[in-house]
Order: C-alpha cells, then structure tokens, then sequence
C-alpha cells in the first residue's frame, strides 16, 4: 500500500451530466488514486474542501480498456489503458457544498 498524503488521494473530477445532477442531494464524483482507501478519501476531502463533512463513500475500481494499434500491414501493438478508481462523496446536510462545482 503506498503512503499517501491527502493531496496525492484525489487526482481530479469528474463531470458528467450525470454527477452534475447528484450534486442537487450534495454527491459529487472523484477520480481518486487506485491504493486509495475510503479513510484516506474522507480525510482528503474534509481537508481540501473546507466545511465538508463526509456521510459515507462508495468506490469503483475499472480495470484499464483493451487496445490495439495497427503498426504496418504485418504488425499491430495490443496494450491496455491504465486503471482508475472513482469515489462518489455524499455529504452531510449540514456540511457546506464544495465550491470547486459552483456555477458549472
């Protein structure tokens, strides 16, 4: 298990029309890192996003997509991408929304 600090746990987030409308009941949606757990993913909202108080988190792990590129007529490369991890945050009631979603 590699030794993360909070600011290594969430890499960025993600926005769909999807996440974009849970924010109305306070979930929003993370591309976190994969060693990630769901303490350390509590701890780095509540300090990156200050007023957050975090109810519970589900996570997903997605293996990385199976790829192919042709070379020449003989030779092709088959590879895959890499893996990634998504948390889905819900807050408190009582906890303040994340400015970083205002106005999008």
């Amino acid at each position: 298990m590699a030794d993360l600090k909070y600011y290594d746990v969430i890499l960025k987030p993600v926005l769909t029309e999807k996440s974009m409308n849970d924010m109305a009941v306070k979930k929003y949606v993370f591309l976190v890192h994969p060693d990630a757990t769901k303490n350390q993913i509590k701890e780095a909202v509540e300090k990156l996003f200050e007023g957050a108080h975090v109810e519970r988190i589900n996570t997903m792990n997605y293996q990385g997509k199976k790829k192919r590129r042709q070379m020449n007529r003989r030779y092709s490369v088959r590879g895959r991408t890499s893996a990634r991890k998504k948390a889905v945050v819900q807050l408190s009631q009582n906890s303040r929304e994340i400015e970083l979603f205002q106005g999008m």
